[in-house]
């Protein structure tokens, strides 16, 4: 994801409940076929039905729990910098999102359950950038500095798809290198509570911008609802990162995906979670990233008492000799950091009520 200077703090601020952002006759792009396992709703993503705010908006399609989502996403420029030579000011806006999509049923305190069945790089370029007033080495409206800031520098990834690999190109020499592919989504999440809307640059409780390389194939994301039909988002996708997304963007790139919506009722959570086969992982974000790092911690002790039964000082104890943070991104207004703990350091999971 990608930022131009002087915008973060204005992005980053809540908007009142009074807005309300409509879709224009986006519905009309959306249709439902019938599979053998589950029902597919098909929608297509373009710059002129897209959203730039996780908010409370009328939806693009109506799923019904258990459906999947078969769709495209744009990438953070809006798939406006194709070639050498373009800049972030041809741009329209800032990660462009698909949705939101409604899911029949789904009232706030329930959960939100995103199983990613696949992503695939929708196309064989991918951009990196950095502008100045945004990374995390570079100087910001959060961090001041004297200094100049750094210049705008475009770089551009061939993605070659039967490698399954990237090449970073230097632009001050001819140095070059393969870079695995691993596509999943910068930006998912749901509408925010209490009629806020909020800036997809934004990670906070409902999800939204937090660059998660957790948000991939064979895992699958929770998140709590907050108003009713869930209104779930999607965008920014990534085909690589690397810890803390220090410059502040991945491998920029648009995406196909496919992903099932379910919901879990009787199950309330506050922060995103994530899960697959072999580990559940909690989302703190917030700064400084102490407090993500607390937050994300907290969750998962709450998460491991209610669900696996270890009281929450136990799990407590255990953490701090099996857990693992990732470190997700520390360039957006709020930081990101996801705690683990792998299953087979817990007990059984609890027979659910």
């Amino acid at each position: 994801m990608k930022l131009e200077s002087g915008v973060l703090p204005l992005l980053g601020i809540v908007l009142g409940a009074s807005l309300f952002v409509r879709g224009q006759s986006n519905v009309l792009h959306a249709q439902s076929n019938s599979s053998s396992s589950a029902n597919a709703v098909h929608y297509t993503t373009t710059i002129d039905n897209v959203k730039y705010l996780f908010a409370t908006a009328e939806p693009v399609a109506r799923l019904k729990s258990g459906d999947i989502l078969d769709t495209n996403t744009l990438d953070c420029f809006g798939n406006a910098l194709r070639k050498p030579g373009d800049t972030l000011s041809m741009s329209k806006g800032d990660n462009p999102l698909a949705g939101p999509f409604y899911i029949e049923g789904a009232e706030p305190g329930d959960t939100l359950a995103v199983k990613i069945l696949s992503l695939e790089v929708d196309g064989d370029t991918g951009v990196g950038a950095f502008a100045p007033g945004f990374g995390a080495l570079n100087e910001t409206s959060y961090t001041p500095m004297l200094h100049p800031p750094l210049p705008e520098r475009v770089w551009f990834y061939h993605i070659d798809h039967a490698a399954n690999a990237a090449t970073f190109k230097a632009l001050d020499s001819d140095f070059s290198v393969k870079i695995p592919l691993h596509p999943f989504f910068g930006c998912i999440g749901v509408a925010p509570a209490n009629g806020e809307a909020r800036s997809s640059v934004v990670p906070a409780e409902f999800g939204g911008n937090m660059d998660s390389p957790e948000a991939s194939v064979g895992n699958t994301v929770y998140f709590p609802v907050n108003v009713k039909g869930g209104l779930f988002y999607i965008g920014d996708g990534h085909a690589a990162m690397g810890d803390g997304e220090v410059a502040g963007t991945a491998i920029e790139v648009p995406l196909k995906a496919r992903v099932q919506l379910s919901i879990i009722k009787g199950r309330t959570i506050a922060w995103p979670q994530f899960e697959n086969d072999d580990a559940i992982m909690t989302v703190g974000a917030y700064r400084p990233l102490d407090d993500a790092l607390r937050i994300a911690f907290t969750e998962l002790v709450h998460w491991i008492h209610r669900d696996y039964g270890l009281s929450e000082l136990d799990a407590y104890e255990l953490l701090s000799q099996v857990g693992k943070i990732h470190l997700n991104e520390m360039v957006d207004p709020n930081y990101v950091v996801v705690a683990s703990i792998e299953k087979k350091y817990l007990p059984s999971k609890k027979k659910q009520d």
